[in-house]
């Protein structure tokens, strides 16, 4: 047993958590890992693993049971992730962000909202979180998209980009400012809007270096109007909800890096066991065993911080922004430097797409950069530490 077997093992499970988190990784194992390389050739949105994970009833692990989930521990879901996001991290983005962009209405919404909207998510429905604008990325307050009160209703104007599911969510947690409060931050106010709503545009589809399979689509909202039974608790409320969102979703970023830097970890391992140079495997040239040692503990001393964050979630802290932050930093820099260096590892075969490694190093690089890019992040944790005079 490896180092990261025996962390794993080290973990205890109910037997309903058991079994689901065996059952995803069966399901990663014969379907979504094999399906992986071609949905990031063709770019194609992987609704069969869509499927295969609705088949399983996994949006259930987050939707509470009055309105048809099973609900299991923070702890499972980030179990989930990572397995998914090894497997495909594609798969894993879009999966993800049904929690990230519904969450807040099961925290935050009314009994008549959840009524409404949730069992859609716990069929199999997909969720969006709508953020980032050209003028708003980890800058919140820049936000340009409106919010008008016109009594029973709300018009939305303006735009987003770098939508994950933008093109295929069911439900949308948007965020703009509400007409008439000044102050940047207070007018921030968070709204549902539901699929097929007139004024909701997809404007476009990117075309990324890096997990091509998950859409991520920019949206204009032309006069689009939704009923003010949508609105999340009331104008003005929406930076609580937002960085409440933000401090659950950024441990579920650090679980989407941790795998991928799994798979490469695995291959680099696997590759240096079996390749040979001057009579000798490559693992047993010191200079890869001290770099091995190196990505080794880096990635268990992350593994070890994601499961001391998650154990605070599931007890019910709210008080973790540093720690996501701290979290999502390293495990953000470890996949990159890892699926980098198995790149290195592989030589010549890393850089060609026959090995995952040169798929694995493209998808590493957007967790740097979305939820907060990791500039940010050290922003955050350094003036932690400034004295309050």
């Amino acid at each position: 047993m490896n180092m990261l077997e025996k962390l794993d093992s080290q973990r205890q499970w109910s037997d309903e958590e058991q079994m689901i988190i065996d059952s995803v990784r069966q399901l990663c194992t014969e379907k979504i890992a094999p399906r992986a390389s071609d949905y990031d050739r063709t770019g194609e949105f992987p609704w069969d693993n869509v499927n295969n994970i609705n088949e399983l009833g996994l949006n259930g692990l987050f939707i509470p049971e009055q309105y048809g989930g099973s609900p299991l521990s923070y702890g499972c879901y980030i179990a989930c992730v990572r397995e998914i996001s090894e497997a495909c991290a594609s798969t894993g983005i879009i999966w993800a962000t049904n929690f990230h962009g519904i969450k807040p209405l099961i925290e935050f919404g009314n009994e008549e909202q959840k009524a409404r909207l949730l069992p859609r998510i716990a069929a199999g429905g997909l969720g969006s979180l709508t953020i980032t604008e050209p003028t708003a990325g980890s800058d919140a307050t820049g936000m340009r998209t409106t919010f008008k009160d016109l009594g029973d209703e709300i018009e939305i104007n303006g735009s987003k980009i770098f939508i994950s599911n933008g093109d295929v969510a069911d439900l949308y947690l948007v965020f703009g400012k509400w007409e008439g409060i000044e102050d940047p931050k207070k007018a921030i106010t968070a709204v549902i809007l539901e699929k097929g709503t007139p004024g909701l545009k997809v404007t476009g589809i990117e075309d990324k270096m890096g997990t091509r399979a998950s859409s991520t689509a920019s949206l204009a909202f032309d006069q689009c109007r939704i009923p003010k039974t949508n609105l999340l608790v009331g104008p003005g409320s929406g930076l609580e909800i937002l960085l409440s969102s933000l401090n659950r979703s950024r441990p579920s970023v650090a679980a989407h890096a941790l795998g991928i830097a799994r798979a490469a970890f695995k291959d680099s391992i696997d590759y240096m066991n079996e390749r040979r140079q001057f009579q000798k495997r490559l693992l047993e040239f010191q200079g890869m065993q001290f770099q091995t040692a190196d990505l080794a503990a880096e990635l268990l001393m992350c593994e070890s911080w994601l499961w001391h964050v998650v154990d605070r979630v599931d007890r019910g802290d709210v008080d973790i922004g540093l720690e996501a932050s701290v979290l999502k930093l390293r495990a953000t820099d470890i996949a990159m430097r890892i699926t980098t260096d198995a790149v290195q590892s592989l030589g010549g075969y890393g850089y060609c797409r026959d090995y995952r490694v040169e798929r694995l190093m493209r998808d590493a690089k957007i967790t740097q950069i979305w939820e907060g890019t990791n500039q940010i992040h050290r922003q955050l944790i350094g003036r932690s530490f400034l004295r309050k005079n």
